[in-house]
């Protein structure tokens, strides 16, 4: 995991965020609280969020799914983005870090647009397709436990709208998936999806070196 752009030496990650970063205060103020947080490389990575929100409003999303909250960094920057009317349907396992998110998106007014689900999100995304929810969603990120990223994307891929985009994350994980030695089982499954996205006819996509690595898919 990765909380900045991998592979970027300091002062050019700098001038990265220098140069590009329009963070709202209430987002700075989450990821300085998250960066003291025990799990803090969960947190994504400040131009990761900003991309993310660009994205949405480039498609014109109007109600966006993710799968992974944690303190809620990419929910916020999503919620921003959207318009009047938009939604966040946010899954997640933990009350303990999604409370912390839950008191951000109060701060920032946009709690109205969130609708937070606390329960294993395989079972959550099914629920919303034996509810009818499948082609309804413009816009989704995944960035919860590796070990169902296959689950989660074939899910996610019927709760997309023809034409929707899903952004999964950490699919560089730190290099590793490149490193032929690392063989434990969470990195054999984000090569084993990433090998699966490029080869998918069902989609159009982009691998984007941004932070630990962004897979962009769009829905045919």
């Amino acid at each position: 995991m990765a909380n900045q752009t991998l592979g970027l030496a300091p002062e050019l990650y700098s001038y990265l965020l220098d140069c590009s970063l329009r963070e709202p205060s209430i987002l700075s103020q989450l990821r300085q609280e998250t960066a003291s947080h025990p799990m803090a490389q969960m947190q994504i990575a400040p131009e990761q969020g900003q991309f993310m929100a660009l994205l949405v409003q480039l498609i014109g999303a109007k109600k966006t799914l993710e799968v992974g909250v944690f303190t809620g960094y990419s929910t916020l920057a999503i919620a921003l983005a959207l318009p009047s009317g938009g939604r966040v349907v946010a899954c997640d396992v933990s009350e303990e870090y999604t409370a912390i998110a839950q008191r951000y998106w109060a701060l920032a007014e946009v709690g109205e647009k969130i609708d937070l689900y606390l329960g294993p999100a395989v079972e959550t995304l099914q629920e919303f397709l034996h509810g009818g929810q499948a082609n309804s969603f413009d816009f989704a990120f995944i960035d919860a436990d590796k070990s169902n990223y296959d689950t989660y994307y074939e899910q996610t891929l019927e709760l997309l709208r023809p034409g929707g985009l899903m952004a999964i994350d950490n699919v560089l994980w730190s290099g590793r998936v490149a490193d032929a030695t690392v063989q434990d089982s969470r990195t054999a499954k984000i090569r084993a999806l990433n090998a699966k996205v490029h080869r998918d006819d069902r989609v159009d996509m982009s691998l984007v070196p941004i932070a630990d690595g962004l897979t962009l898919a769009r829905k045919r």
